[in-house]
C-alpha cells in the first residue's frame, strides 16, 4: 500500500499513472503546463489527472471522510510562462543556440518566469475562499491547512476514506479540479490524499578490510582467516578455493581511495582540482561532525582538508522530522559522508555545500533542492535518490514530478545541472528484485527511476573499474551488476551457482518519457524504441543512464566518518558513489573552462558520444578474469566468503556505443581536456 518501507535510492509518491501526462520532446517541462495554459486561453476549469490515486478503487471506498478532519495540502505555482521556462532551459544548454550559456540570476528567473504577485493573490484568495488557512507561501507554493468539507470545496472533489493492505487512508474519490479563474496560475497539488512520500539513503557498505592481508602459504592451500583484499585489481589469487567459474579467483581489491580514482579518471593527469566551482549535495538531515570528518579522511589518504569556509552546510536541526521512518541522522550519515567525501576527493579544490531536507519525505528534500536553485548556492546538485515510477502501491505522483521538473528547468536556466543514481537493481524488474540487495519489492514491470529519467536532470550509472595500483592506471570497466554466490560451510563448493544477481545499476528505456533533443542521433532508435516490457513504443523514449562512473560493491571506496562510537572507515558501492564522483568530473570540467559555469551536463555528453573523452565500456570486452573476484568479510562476526561475477547486470548490458547498462561510457583521461578554451 502506499505507506512502503523503500531501500536507498528509492523516493516514494503514490498516485494514479502519470504517463499520459509525459509524452512529448520538448516537454520535459512541467507534465501540466500545457494544459495549465490551454485552460487560461479558454477560460475553463482544470482537472488535475492524478490526484485520484489508482489505490482508491470502488471495492475499497469505506465512504466519506469526515468534514471535520484536517489535513495540510501544497499548491503548486505554475508561474508566468511555463513554456517559455522550457524553452529557455534549453536554448541555454543548447550548443547549438544563440543563447547558449546566456544564465539567468535567481532574481531574472523569477521576475521571468515566477508566479506574479497577481497569480499568488488569486490563489490565495481562492484558497482562503473555501476555508483553508494558509500557513507558508514561497515562490514556488502556497501550503495550506484545512477541514475536509473546505478542500471538497476548493478542489471540486469528495475525500472518501480506502481500506489498503497498512490501514485505511483518506483519498480523494474523483480528481481534483482547479476552477478556470486560477487554472493558469497552478502547478499541481499535493497532500489530498495522506499518503507516505518519502526517499531513503542508500550507500552499501560492504564488510572488507580496506588494507591487503596476505595469506599464508602452505602445503595445500587453505584461505586466509581474515578478511582479505588485493592491492591491484586481480593481484592476489584466493589459494585454497574451489573452483568457480575458473579454477583460480582473484581477491576484490581494497577499496579504492579518491587518489586511486582521480588517477584512473584523468583528474591527476589533468591538473584540475576543481577550482572555482561549486557542489551542492543533498541528502537528509546532517552529519554533526561532517567537515571533521571529511578534513580526518582527506588527511589520512594523503589529500588536503577542506580549507576554512570551503566547505558550508545548511542544517535545521529544530525542524526535523519523521526520524522513526526516515532512520534520521544516523540512518543518512554514511550517504552525506561518501557524497561529500567524494565530491571533495575528485575535485579537492572545489567548496562544498551540504543541504539537509528535514526529513525524507518527498516535500523536505523539495524545500533543499529549490533552496540550492532559488539562492544560486552550487553550480553542481548531486543527488543519491530516487524511486521507481511503476509500484503495485501505486504510480508517481504528477504534483512531485511537475514541481521536480519546474525545479530541474530554472537549475538550467540558471546555469545549475542535477545530478541523480540511477539505482542499483538492474532493470527494476520483479525478477531482479526477488533477489537484489538494493531493490524495491512493491515494482510492477523493468523500468526506470524517478527522478533519474527526468529529461532534465543527468543520470548517472555505475561501473566496476579495474585499476593497477602499481602504476593507478584505469585498467578496464564492465557494467555495474554482480551475480553472488556464498562459500559452502565444508568450503568445497558455491552455493548458488552460477550466483544469483545481487547487485546491479539501473537503466533502461522510459516508457514515460519521450527523447530529449539531446540524445537524438547519439542513442540508437532500436534502444529508444524498445521499452524495457519488450513492446515498441510509438516514438523514440528517454533512456537511461547519460554517464557512468564506477559503483560496484566489488571495487567499492573508502569512505570515513563518525557513526556515534567513533571514527572508523569502509566501502561503499552502489551509484550513490557514481553520482558525487561524477559532481566531482563537472567541477574539474568548470575550471578547465576557465571558471565558467556547464550547467544542465547532457548537451554535453552527448557531444561527446563516441569520442576520445568516453569510455566506451563493454562487458564483451572484459577477460573473464577480470570479472570474477572472492571477497572474504565478516558478517555477523564471523568470516564470510563469496564469489562474485561482475559485469553481470540485470537486464542492462553494456555493448559498443551507447547502452541502457553505462550509456555513453565514462569519463576518460581525456575527458577533461575537451572542456578547455570553454568547450
Amino acid at each position: 500500500m502506499p505507506q512502503a518501507a523503500h531501500r536507498r535510492l528509492s523516493r516514494i509518491a503514490v498516485a494514479a499513472s502519470a504517463a499520459t501526462l509525459l509524452a512529448g520532446s520538448l516537454a520535459l517541462a512541467a507534465p501540466a503546463s500545457a494544459t495549465t495554459q490551454a485552460a487560461a486561453r479558454t477560460g475553463a476549469a482544470r482537472t488535475l489527472t492524478g490526484t485520484h490515486p489508482g489505490w482508491a478503487t470502488a471495492a475499497a471506498d469505506k465512504g466519506a471522510a469526515s468534514d471535520s478532519s484536517t489535513a495540510t495540502v501544497r499548491v503548486y505555482l505554475a508561474g508566468q510562462d511555463a513554456a517559455g521556462l522550457a524553452a529557455y532551459a534549453r536554448a541555454v544548454s543548447d550548443p547549438s543556440s544563440a543563447q547558449f550559456e546566456h544564465f539567468l540570476t535567481p532574481a531574472q528567473a523569477q521576475a521571468r518566469f515566477g508566479a506574479s504577485a497577481a497569480q499568488v493573490t488569486a490563489v490565495r484568495g481562492w484558497l482562503t475562499g473555501s476555508g483553508l488557512k494558509v500557513d507558508r507561501t514561497t515562490t514556488h507554493y502556497i501550503e495550506v491547512s484545512g477541514s475536509t468539507a473546505s478542500l471538497e470545496k476548493a478542489f471540486g472533489t469528495t475525500i472518501h476514506t480506502y481500506r489498503t493492505s497498512d490501514g485505511t487512508h483518506r483519498a480523494p474519490a474523483t480528481d481534483a479540479v482547479v476552477p478556470a479563474a486560477v487554472a493558469d496560475a497552478v502547478l499541481s497539488v499535493s497532500g489530498l490524499s495522506d499518503v507516505v512520500q518519502k526517499s531513503s539513503s542508500q550507500a552499501v557498505r560492504v564488510d572488507r578490510d580496506a588494507t591487503a592481508s596476505p595469506a599464508k602459504d602452505k602445503k595445500k592451500p587453505t584461505l586466509p582467516t581474515e578478511p582479505t583484499c588485493s592491492d591491484s585489481y586481480g593481484a592476489k589469487i584466493a589459494k585454497g578455493a574451489p573452483a568457480g567459474y575458473e579454477a583460480k579467483e582473484p581477491f576484490a581489491p581494497c577499496s579504492y581511495t579518491p587518489a586511486q580514482l582521480r588517477k584512473a579518471y584523468g583528474v591527476t593527469k589533468s591538473g584540475y582540482t576543481g577550482k572555482g566551482a561549486r557542489v551542492a549535495v543533498i541528502d537528509a538531515y546532517g552529519l554533526s561532525t561532517m567537515e571533521a570528518d571529511a578534513n580526518t579522511f582527506a588527511t589520512a589518504h594523503g589529500d588536503k582538508p577542506f580549507r576554512p569556509g570551503q566547505y558550508t552546510e545548511y542544517v535545521t536541526p529544530g525542524q526535523w522530522a519523521h526520524e522513526d521512518e526516515c532512520g534520521g541522522a544516523d540512518g543518512w550519515a554514511g550517504e552525506e559522508a561518501l557524497d561529500v567525501e567524494m565530491v571533495h576527493g575528485l575535485a579537492p579544490d572545489a567548496k562544498v555545500v551540504y543541504v539537509g531536507g528535514n526529513s525524507c519525505y518527498d516535500e523536505d528534500l523539495y524545500d533543499a533542492m529549490a533552496k540550492v536553485v532559488d539562492e544560486h548556492l552550487a553550480d553542481v546538485v548531486s543527488n543519491s535518490w530516487g524511486e521507481i515510477m511503476h509500484s503495485s502501491e501505486g504510480e508517481v505522483d504528477p504534483a512531485v514530478i511537475a514541481a521536480d521538473q519546474q525545479i530541474f528547468m530554472l537549475g538550467a536556466a540558471e546555469g545549475i545541472g542535477f545530478n541523480f543514481s540511477t539505482g542499483d537493481c538492474g532493470d527494476d524488474s520483479p525478477a531482479a528484485a526477488s533477489t537484489g540487495a538494493n531493490c524495491d519489492p512493491t515494482t510492477l514491470r523493468a523500468q526506470t527511476q524517478w527522478p533519474a529519467s527526468s529529461p532534465w536532470v543527468t543520470g548517472v550509472g555505475g561501473t566496476a573499474l579495474g585499476i593497477d595500483n602499481a602504476k593507478g592506471a584505469y585498467r578496464f570497466e564492465t557494467s555495474m551488476g554482480d551475480l553472488r554466490s556464498v562459500l559452502t560451510a565444508d568450503q568445497t563448493a558455491w552455493n548458488p551457482f552460477p550466483g544469483g544477481f545481487y547487485f546491479g545499476g539501473g537503466g533502461g528505456t522510459s516508457e514515460d518519457f519521450a527523447q530529449p533533443w539531446y540524445q537524438q542521433g547519439v542513442v540508437p532508435r532500436s534502444v529508444s524504441t524498445r521499452l524495457m516490457d519488450g513492446t515498441k513504443a510509438a516514438q523514440p523514449m528517454r533512456t537511461l543512464p547519460d554517464i557512468s562512473m564506477n559503483g560496484d560493491l566489488v571495487t567499492a571506496v573508502l569512505v570515513g566518518f563518525d557513526d556515534g562510537t567513533g571514527y572508523s572507515e569502509g566501502g561503499y558501492g552502489g551509484t550513490s558513489v557514481s553520482a558525487p564522483e561524477y559532481a566531482g568530473i563537472l567541477a574539474d570540467a568548470i575550471e578547465a573552462r576557465g571558471g565558467r559555469a556547464i550547467g544542465f551536463a547532457n548537451p554535453g555528453i552527448y557531444d561527446r558520444a563516441d569520442s576520445s573523452a568516453i569510455n566506451d565500456v563493454n562487458d564483451s570486452k572484459v577477460h573473464a578474469k577480470r570479472g570474477n573476484v572472492l571477497d572474504l568479510g565478516i558478517v555477523d562476526g564471523a568470516l564470510r566468503v563469496r564469489l562474485y561475477k561482475i559485469g553481470a547486470d540485470y537486464g542492462l548490458t553494456a555493448t559498443r556505443g551507447y547502452d541502457t547498462a553505462t550509456g555513453v561510457g565514462s569519463p576518460s583521461l581525456s575527458y577533461l581536456k575537451s572542456y578547455r578554451k570553454g568547450r
